[in-house]
């Protein structure tokens, strides 16, 4: 390896040993060097440390520099990102949304593991992505025809309600109430999710339960259906569905 002075090769390799317990590994011979980053399940990268002559990627530049090429989710990102120092389109890997970052300093340590950490993100397998985001909030229907969801919170603040694949456990559900009620009565948090479950008629079919915690109550007249399609252009429930900010923030005001 080409001694580079003031290589952050060290200090990236010790965050994502600690973060994701991700170990280099060095795949060529003829580059020695060269160490790639990856998820153990897809194996799939999101890291790749090259030793380059610096003139490669910058003309103005001499000697020889460590790069980590990295990728984004979004090229807009990316293309904002190589009109400042430091930041190049993705060396020998110009297709999609690879980039390349210098580690000589041009760039701080704490910008490179951002780009780390949605490189790692970007490239993640399914599930990993599902473990990986955010809590999010969901509509969720509910039809009194199978269950009195009117009266399920009078005794106990937590339920267990049929999961929809994409919600996990810290996500926030609003439950719908279907006819002849037609609004939102609950506001309630995901506190268990994967809850094995075998249940099956004509109409509906359960294979997983998630268990469900009662946070606020909304009286049947305050978001029925009627305003949810006039205010928030809701036309249809009929499955989970992400919650329009415009309709997030009229649920939390008190």
């Amino acid at each position: 390896m080409r001694k580079i002075i003031g290589s952050l090769r060290n200090e990236v390799f010790a965050y994502t040993k600690k973060k994701y317990g991700t170990m280099p590994e060095y795949l060529w011979a003829r580059f020695p060097d060269y160490a790639i980053l990856r998820h153990e399940d897809n194996r799939k990268w999101y890291g790749l440390i090259m030793n380059i002559p610096y003139e490669n990627i910058d003309c103005a530049k001499n000697g020889y520099v460590d790069i980590l090429n990295v990728k984004l989710d979004d090229i807009l990102m990316r293309d904002l990102l190589t009109e400042q120092d430091g930041y190049y389109i993705g060396y020998h890997i110009k297709k999609g949304n690879w980039l390349s970052v210098v580690l000589d300093g041009t760039v701080d340590m704490q910008a490179i593991c951002n780009l780390i950490d949605i490189s790692y993100k970007t490239t993640a397998s399914k599930q990993k992505k599902q473990a990986l985001r955010p809590p999010k909030e969901w509509l969720v229907p509910a039809n009194p025809k199978y269950y009195d969801i009117e009266h399920a919170f009078d005794e106990t603040d937590t339920i267990e309600w049929k999961q929809s694949a994409s919600i996990k456990k810290g996500d926030t559900v609003f439950l719908y109430v279907g006819a002849p009620v037609s609004a939102v009565l609950f506001k309630s948090k995901v506190i268990e999710t994967d809850i094995p479950c075998d249940y099956r008629n004509e109409e509906l079919t359960v294979k997983k339960k998630m268990k469900i915690k009662l946070q606020r109550r909304y009286s049947s007249d305050k978001f029925t259906f009627k305003r949810l399609n006039d205010e928030f252009a809701i036309f249809a429930v009929r499955g989970a569905r992400g919650v329009p900010y415009s309709l997030s923030n009229a649920l939390k005001r008190k």
